[in-house]
């Protein structure tokens, strides 16, 4: 009895040391990362919230855009910010503390509502 009571207290120990390493073992941006995202998820019906990006030279100088230039100019907003975030979390996987830094690119290119 007392051996099948060590092997147990043995067992819950060692599957608290994988639980407990698990959880250490995350990156430095885990959170904010799943934070984010959860942000992300909690606005995507809200039409003011989304990828913005600087305004464009030539709209700076009075040039209309055309729907092309605008569906252009939106797919590589959200090659980037997508590459951000795959960054960021490529980044956090490795326990980089740089993911903080693309984390913050992608963030800057989102606005929540």
């Amino acid at each position: 009895m007392r051996d099948s009571v060590r092997a147990t207290a043995g067992l819950v120990a060692f599957a608290s040391t994988l639980i407990v390493s698990g959880y250490v073992q995350a990156g430095p941006c885990t959170a904010d990362i799943a934070q984010f995202e959860a942000t992300i998820r909690q606005s995507g019906g809200n039409p003011d919230a989304g990828l913005s990006a600087r305004q464009s030279v030539g709209a700076q100088l009075g040039h209309q855009p055309t729907p092309g230039s605008v569906e252009n100019a939106e797919d590589r907003l959200q090659a980037q910010f997508s590459a951000q975030m795959a960054r960021a979390k490529q980044l956090d996987q490795e326990g980089s503390r740089t993911c903080i830094k693309a984390l913050s690119a992608a963030r800057r290119m989102y606005i929540p509502k």
